[in-house]
């Protein structure tokens, strides 16, 4: 049955096309040219050259699975867990539950492909997440708004980040937009759904700042978390971030999560993701 699941859930993730960001921070990874025949055989591995934007579209996890050391789980009390509770929950049960929090967001009006959309009017337990935008651009760009259900997992993720002194998150996004040709009234998951985040820094109380892109020290392939999982080299940020969202995957409070480890696009942000009904947890 595990296996089943895992088919299941490496398709799901799969399907679902990621929508391109303007951020000037974006990693959009192509192959290396091949070299001119006849050519020497070179001495290193060419460089893989990079472009200031996102990719349009992300390698299925599939395919990834196939070479990257993957954490899949499909618990019997998975319905208990919070992800799973998350995404099963009404807008206005999830609504509720924000104010029960105290949580301070505004509902945003209807978006294509999102169940719940709101905008958070400030921090999580004393943490910010915000894109890098201006606070005047941010307040009506599409990349802060977020489904109901994933800032549920952003507040609890928050209490981990507040416990390491983290006080600001800076993502790419939540919400990218599906393209105009998407039913108005069909949902989407991912980020087309709000229902993702790519946190790409977390900054410290004292200004230190744990940078995915410089900081993580992983390698594609290798596993994220669990016995034998280690960053290298093993610096403090190193340590820090391995930590941090290790603790969250054991927590169960995202579906999906996606690292450095998984494949050249992911190599500046850690996607954390809430897949509404499914039962199962994966970890690249």
């Amino acid at each position: 049955m595990l296996r089943m699941g895992l088919v299941v859930a490496l398709t799901s993730v799969a399907t679902v096309r990621a929508e391109p960001v303007t951020s000037p921070r974006q990693v959009d990874p192509k192959p290396a040219a091949k070299p001119a025949k006849p050519a020497p055989k070179p001495t290193a591995k060419p460089a893989v050259k990079s472009a200031a934007k996102r990719p349009a579209a992300k390698k299925p996890v599939a395919a990834a699975a196939r070479r990257a050391d993957s954490r899949f789980e499909a618990p019997t009390d998975a319905t208990t867990q919070p992800a799973y509770r998350y995404g099963t929950m009404s807008a206005d049960d999830c609504e509720a539950a924000l104010r029960h929090r105290k949580i301070p967001f505004v509902r945003e009006p209807a978006q294509r492909g999102v169940f719940a959309p709101v905008r958070l009017t400030g921090p999580l337990r004393g943490v910010t997440f915000r894109t890098e935008d201006t606070d005047a651009k941010r307040a009506t760009s599409p990349y802060e708004i977020g489904d109901c259900r994933l800032v549920l997992a952003l507040d609890d993720f928050a209490e981990i980040l507040a416990n390491n002194d983290v006080v600001e998150v800076r993502h790419y996004s939540m919400y990218r937009p599906p393209e105009k040709s998407w039913p108005a009234d069909k949902l989407a998951s991912r980020h087309a759904g709000a229902l993702a985040l790519d946190a790409g820094r977390f900054i410290l109380k004292d200004k230190t700042v744990l940078d995915v892109d410089k900081d993580f020290n992983g390698a594609i392939g290798a596993k994220t978390c669990g016995p034998d999982a280690a960053p290298w080299p093993a610096t403090d940020k190193a340590k820090q971030l391995r930590s941090i969202l290790c603790e969250a995957v054991g927590r169960h409070l995202f579906n999906v999560v996606l690292t450095p480890n998984y494949n050249p696009p992911h190599k500046n942000h850690f996607h954390l993701e809430v897949t509404a009904g499914v039962k199962w947890f994966l970890v690249h």
